[in-house]
């Protein structure tokens, strides 16, 4: 039997990002993974996701502006097909690139599916073999998946791994959830120039996000000819002659509409199933692992972290959690704050928040001021085309400090850190004031809305 100081099982970026860093802190580690190297976000969720979010931007904005910028063509059209032979081979260098830094690092990567039968003792079954390791300490990065409501016909909707791996563009789109997921989906669709419902049971689409962004979002989403049902709850789901039929309840009325598919988007669940032996378990609430502030488990060798906890199920939320877990198993204090985590939405515009909203600061009594500018007047938005958009950062009124930026513009995924770092490092207005951002760009916005 083969003796490690870690095991991790999962090899997501919480799974590959821990074994990566136990490695390079001296930690003899082996990682445990079922399929594919990347886990959920690499092979199912962020990358896939935006790679062809990437193209049917393009494709929209050549189709949407070419006359305007001064470009024309004969013959314009997209693959779905070779849309997803792109995203495969953006997935397989990822994942390569994965498998030499585990080797690089010295991490053995075992392919199978783990399951904790001890406190110490990890079975790993491929196919009819079964390999029994044992580690000092066990780290479960397990991850999520799409969660199913107990929606009658809740079996003819896809989810988003079937959508993802589907060569079919389909013409009419259901997308039942407002959230993150169904959002982006719809933002796929609606580029490439799909017909799209959303139904959301909530009174507003992000409804986990300031408001200004479900009310910009939705106006933009409705030019491009996409229904929005909120307040709407779905009821049963049908096919008939090949057709998907949905039906919601909508203001106490009987609605329903029809779809060549159906998308279930309402969230994802912890994926813990089977993960521990019969005889053997940790503690659970509701399927989710529970742990304390150091990500211990109720067995205190036993670590878990990402989405198979809980909380927010984000792919750097997760890596920052399983580093903490690390860092703590050996002894020393966590490297990440993880009270301030960045959300971001890939929607065009790019959607970005961290910290603070105006709302939740008022709500705990603090009194705040709310600078927005309004992108309409960054030269690079304007030269670009760019859409409808807005910076609104959050400031303390009695010490002028940073507590929060909400982004809806061009690149707000990548500016956003700017803010986190602000946030973190307590910097007040006149801090900030002291950067010279280059024109033109969209950073530059930065600096307008803190003037």
């Amino acid at each position: 039997m083969e003796k490690f100081d870690l095991a991790i099982i999962g090899a997501g970026p919480a799974g590959y990002e821990a074994a990566d860093f136990a490695a390079k802190n001296g930690l003899k580690t082996v990682l445990i993974e079922k399929d594919n190297l990347g886990g959920t976000c690499l092979n199912s969720g962020c990358i896939p996701t935006k790679t062809l979010l990437h193209t049917a931007d393009l494709y929209h904005d050549v189709v949407a502006q070419a006359e305007k910028i001064g470009l024309s063509y004969s013959e314009f059209n997209y693959d779905m097909v070779k849309m997803q032979q792109r995203k495969e081979e953006v997935l397989s260098t990822l994942r390569d690139g994965i498998a030499k830094l585990m080797k690089m690092r010295k991490v053995t990567v075992l392919s199978g599916v783990g399951k904790v039968i001890d406190e110490h003792k990890i079975s790993v079954t491929k196919d009819d073999d079964v390999q029994i390791i044992e580690a000092d300490k066990i780290l479960l990065t397990t991850g999520s998946v799409p969660a199913i409501p107990p929606i009658e016909g809740a079996q003819y909707a896809m989810t988003s791994d079937d959508l993802l791996n589907s060569d079919k563009a389909y013409d009419n789109l259901i997308i039942i959830g407002g959230g993150v997921i169904g959002i982006e989906f719809a933002s796929l669709y609606t580029a490439l120039g799909k017909k799209v419902i959303i139904i959301e049971a909530l009174d507003r689409i992000l409804a986990n996000m300031d408001k200004e962004f479900a009310q910009s979002l939705k106006m933009l989403l409705t030019k491009k000819g996409t229904q929005i049902h909120v307040k709407s709850m779905v009821t049963k789901l049908e096919k008939q002659d090949g057709e998907f039929i949905c039906y919601y309840t909508e203001k106490d009325k009987q609605q329903m509409a029809k779809a060549d598919c159906i998308l279930m988007a309402v969230g994802r669940r912890a994926y813990s199933k089977n993960l521990f032996d019969e005889n053997f378990a940790v503690e659970m609430d509701r399927g989710k692992i529970k742990v304390n502030e150091f990500y211990q488990t109720s067995v205190s060798n036993i670590y878990a972290a990402g989405d198979v906890i809980g909380g927010i199920q984000l792919a750097h939320t997760a890596t920052a959690e399983a580093i903490n877990a690390v860092c703590h198993m050996l002894g020393k204090d966590m490297i990440y704050e993880t009270s301030l985590i960045p959300s971001c939405v890939y929607t065009n515009p790019e959607i970005a928040s961290v910290g603070m909203t105006a709302d939740e600061a008022k709500k705990i009594g603090k009194k705040v001021i709310s600078l927005k500018y309004p992108m309409g007047a960054n030269g690079k938005t304007v030269l670009s085309l760019q859409e409808r958009s807005f910076v609104k950062v959050i400031v303390e009124a009695e010490t002028n400090r940073i507590l929060g930026a909400q982004m809806m513009c061009a690149r707000a995924t990548d500016m956003i850190s700017q803010f986190t770092q602000s946030i973190a490092n307590k910097m007040t207005l006149a801090d900030m004031k002291k950067v010279i951002y280059p024109h033109p760009t969209f950073s530059e916005s930065i600096g307008k809305v803190i003037e």
